[in-house]
């Protein structure tokens, strides 16, 4: 019965062309738009009703098809007659080239006219193959004179490019031993890459040559998943892995991309806003890696999005070598090509260049470039580097020479001179010899009375000192005998600097404790987040018009409430106008009474606790009543 229904389908091959075997022609390339195929979208037809010559009309050539329009998840059966020629002296194959096709079912026509159904993809274990090839092979079996029809059933979940080659084993030698040639070539150059960064790693102890031979390890392995050889000697037991290797190593190879970026090229340094681009580059595609590893892996499919990352990487090159950073041209140069090689693969994906060697290799050959090139960019770094050191280290020898013979010659006309003065010398040290002794004795007796002096000087000015300090806590101290104490800014300011940080320095922001020297006199740069403290920042002489030690009065003055004065009195004393004085008195008034409110009353002994601010916890202040003049005097704010 079997055998009724193949003669039957044997007569049904002369509506399709039929595919003849030629002794003069090694190779054939079939497209898929030049075969007769179905796309059964409900993936419910098997071979039986496919193979019925009822179902013979429904399997036609589509010349329009492109590459594009390939639907994922989709059954395709293919329909190839093939005419077999007992003479042949070859031994013919079937080749599907694009090994990341998840399952092909292949229905292979016996001499018997039964059909022998093999089944092939990635979504089986290596080992299962009949041929140990990256590629998927069938043998055919020219017996006799005949035509037989082979028929198979492509599904993917992914684009699959459907190229099938017909070819004599002597054709598939040669390509696959030259194929595998390169691709052992291509593989060594990057571990060579990576072992050479590696020794200049150790030699310079940078961190960026640890990230290049991350990145290209990460070239490697995405490589090696779209080729599939990792699939063939890495994890040819696992075939579930290839679904998820291409994307991961993609993933990997855009992340130390983006951070071998910013790190070759010190964007952080040259342009913060490149390097919050970066980061935000980072953060998107590590969510989306995240979220295609754990949601959904289909979408590992559209690597033409990782085009995005890679633009913006070759336009920051492209700007911090238009700020003159040498060593960014050979990276433009490499990623530019990287560029170009994504972009080729994308317009064959589109079908807007057609596949030929150089296309489907276009990424290889552009990988290899790049990383020529990126190595080139690290040693040209290095010599750059040396070359400035070496100016340098010339310039310091050049300036040590010049300073050697300023200072011989100094030094012989120093002798010169001191020969000359010498003579003179000695004739005034014979006449100052007898001076010197009588000098002696009177000198003695001048350093006992200074000796006794001074100590009466240095116990008097102590006593000032303290009658002042007293009086300034006793009882209000006049303008002059204030300035006493504080004589000028300056002292004003060391004052503020012992009241802030005599107990240690906390930046106000991130509460770190480095700093070094600020922006202005006395102040204070946070060593963390680069916060700029000011000396009276945090005080109330914070955004004072007028000199600070006429500012230290007034608080003074204010704190000191045992007898009243006028602003006219003040505004004489200290020269400045009375809206001035009005308005600062009102401000230390309201300090006071904002430490009233915390219980924290100060007392004259302690006038100071009104300067600092930044002690006051936040909690809601009482309502205000605005001081008011009242003869030319201060009322009290709490009346």
């Amino acid at each position: 019965m079997f055998k009724v229904f193949f003669l039957l389908f044997i007569v049904t091959t002369s509506f399709g062309q039929t595919l003849s075997v030629e002794e003069n022609q090694d190779e054939k390339i079939l497209y898929l738009r030049g075969l007769e195929y179905v796309v059964d979208s409900t993936n419910r037809l098997d071979f039986k009703t496919i193979s019925n010559p009822s179902f013979r009309q429904r399997i036609k050539r589509n010349d329009s098809y492109q590459n594009k329009d390939f639907l994922v998840n989709v059954s395709y059966w293919i329909r190839i007659p093939i005419h077999h020629i007992k003479d042949s002296k070859r031994v013919w194959l079937l080749e599907f080239y694009d090994q990341t096709i998840d399952s092909i079912d292949a229905f292979v026509p016996t001499e018997n006219g039964s059909y022998e159904h093999l089944r092939m993809g990635d979504h089986f274990p290596f080992t299962q193959r009949t041929f140990q090839h990256k590629n998927f092979e069938i043998q055919l079996d020219m017996r006799s004179d005949t035509t037989l029809v082979y028929f198979f059933k492509v599904k993917s979940h992914e684009f699959a490019d459907i190229r099938i080659a017909f070819r004599s084993e002597r054709r598939f030698v040669y390509y696959a031993l030259n194929e595998y040639f390169l691709y052992g070539t291509f593989y060594g150059m990057i571990f060579i890459i990576a072992l050479y960064n590696f020794l200049v790693y150790l030699a310079i102890r940078e961190i960026k040559n640890i990230y290049y031979i991350l990145y290209i390890l990460s070239v490697g392995f995405y490589a090696m998943s779209l080729d599939g050889i990792g699939f063939q000697y890495l994890w040819p037991d696992n075939p579930e892995w290839n679904d998820y290797a291409i994307g991961i190593s993609l993933y990997s190879v855009i992340l130390w991309a983006l951070i071998f970026t910013r790190r070759f090229l010190s964007v952080r340094a040259k342009s913060l806003r490149l390097d919050n681009m970066l980061i935000v580059m980072i953060a998107a595609r590590s969510l989306l890696f995240i979220f295609e590893l754990l949601f959904y892996p289909e979408f590992f499919a559209y690597r033409v999005i990782d085009i995005i990352p890679l633009a913006l990487i070759f336009y920051i090159g492209v700007k911090i070598w238009m700020r003159g950073y040498r060593p960014a041209r050979f990276f433009v140069m490499a990623y530019g090509l990287l560029l170009s090689g994504f972009m080729l693969r994308s317009l064959v994906y589109l079908n807007i260049l057609s596949i030929t060697t150089i296309s489907h290799y276009s990424l290889h050959f552009s990988f290899v470039i790049e990383m020529l090139f990126l190595t080139f960019a690290l040693g040209d770094r290095i010599r750059i580097l040396k070359n400035k050191r070496d100016r340098a280290l010339k310039r310091i020898i050049y300036q040590n020479e010049i300073n050697l013979e300023l200072k011989d010659k100094v030094n012989r006309e120093l002798e010169e001179k001191v020969g000359e003065r010498t003579m003179e010398l000695n004739l005034k040290n014979n006449e100052l010899a007898n001076s010197n002794e009588k000098l002696i004795v009177q000198s003695n007796e001048i350093n006992q009375i200074n000796s006794l002096l001074d100590l009466d000087n240095w116990k008097l000015k102590n006593r000032v000192k303290e009658v002042l300090e007293e009086r300034l806590h006793e009882t209000a101290m006049g303008y002059d005998e204030f300035k006493t104490l504080y004589t000028d800014t300056l002292a004003c300011y060391r004052f503020l600097d012992t009241l802030k940080w005599g107990k240690g320095y906390q930046c106000k922001r991130c509460s770190n404790d480095k700093y070094f020297a600020g922006a202005q006199k006395f102040g204070r740069r946070c060593t963390r987040c680069g916060y700029n403290e000011s000396i009276t920042s945090y005080t109330i002489f914070h955004g004072i018009k007028f000199p600070i030690e006429k500012a230290f009065y007034l608080a003074y003055m204010a704190v000191n409430g045992k007898r009243e004065i006028t602003l006219e009195w003040l505004s004489s004393k200290i020269d400045l106008r009375i809206n001035t004085v009005w308005s600062f008195r009102r401000k230390v008034m309201e300090r006071i009474k904002d430490l009233e409110g915390f219980g924290r009353k100060p007392t004259v002994n302690r006038w100071e606790e009104v300067i600092l601010l930044a002690d006051i916890e936040v909690a809601p202040k009482p309502k205000r009543i605005k001081a008011i003049v009242r003869g030319n005097k201060f009322a009290d704010p709490s009346q």
